[in-house]
């Protein structure tokens, strides 16, 4: 799959093609409807299929300081459009002069003079261009006159619920991270590099991945989860561990309220290894929630509720 990094990358003997547009922030199962139909457009034409995302997230250029929380990384949207099919991975970087084009004038410049599109595939609730003025009726009007088409897709609803990133966000925000996973169609990761912490796990007996993960990351309520470790990056030194392999881990999200705590953290007990993780680049990816945060009133009690997390983690990621 090429990434393009703008429109500059656009060779210069660029062909036809089709192109899905908007933020993809988890690439979830309703964008996936999304990528499908234009995969299956592009190969019914012949012509290369292209995802268009923006970085940073637009809210954050339009209203700084409302930068929503991420459900993937930048490298992982790339990572699963490509396994959905996608061609090309173009990155449009979200500047305030993009903010204030106009939405004829960005079709025109970015959709016809540049990539020569011949379908732009969209969600029903799409919208583009200079407060947002555009929308899929003005893309159907300009598809006629500048000589492409405009396809709507229905946002996909079940349950009476529909999938978006917004409702995904809440869900992890409220710690239900399956109902996330039932929307996304995978679990629900955060990604970041193993630091050091206090090493108050490894003095319990349960030696804890402290995972820092990037700024905007969405990361599910306080409490504990069952969950699968990967090792993404590989260190200088691995140990017993394999990379791109999962591990079941017991994760605890919050700030350790028994031992009076104020950072909240993302520890990951993992099970099966013990490798020295530091300074790896890693993933969780949350399976189910087993309990919320809790205050107890001696280190004994939290021992065994630890005990009781780990055993019920072994019977969630088995069960699965």
């Amino acid at each position: 799959m090429l990434r393009w990094r703008g429109l500059d990358d656009v060779p210069a003997d660029w062909g036809r093609c089709v192109v899905t547009i908007g933020v993809f922030d988890g690439v979830h199962r309703g964008h996936a409807q999304l990528i499908e139909r234009a995969t299956d457009e592009a190969a019914a034409r012949g012509v290369p299929s292209v995802l268009m995302t923006f970085d940073p997230h637009p809210a954050e250029v339009v209203r700084p300081g409302s930068h929503p929380p991420q459900l993937t990384t930048l490298t992982r949207r790339a990572e699963l459009a490509e396994e959905l099919g996608i061609d090309v991975f173009c990155v449009m970087p979200f500047t305030p002069t993009l903010a204030a084009q106009p939405a004829e004038d960005f079709v025109h410049s970015a959709l016809v003079e540049r990539l020569h599109v011949a379908l732009v595939v969209v969600g029903d609730n799409f919208t583009f261009g200079y407060k947002a003025l555009g929308d899929v009726a003005m893309l159907r009007t300009l598809g006629r006159r500048f000589g492409f088409s405009a396809d709507m897709v229905p946002l996909l609803t079940e349950h009476t619920v529909t999938y978006s990133s917004t409702y995904i966000r809440s869900c992890v925000d409220a710690g239900d991270v399956a109902a996330a996973a039932e929307a996304l169609g995978r679990p629900h990761r955060v990604e970041g590099v193993v630091v050091r912490g206090d090493g108050r796990g490894r003095e319990l007996g349960f030696p804890t991945a402290n995972v820092a993960p990037p700024m905007y990351a969405a990361i599910p309520a306080d409490g504990v989860y069952a969950a699968r470790f990967t090792v993404l990056g590989v260190g200088p030194v691995v140990g017993q561990v394999t990379p791109g392999e999962s591990y079941p881990a017991a994760v605890s999200v919050g700030s350790n309220p028994t031992f009076s705590g104020r950072t909240r953290t993302v520890e990951a007990f993992v099970l099966d290894t013990s490798a020295d993780l530091y300074g790896q680049h890693v993933a969780v990816d949350f399976v189910d929630r087993i309990r919320g945060m809790e205050r107890f009133a001696s280190v004994d009690d939290l021992i065994t509720a630890m005990d009781g997390d780990v055993e019920r983690t072994r019977q969630i990621i088995d069960g699965v």
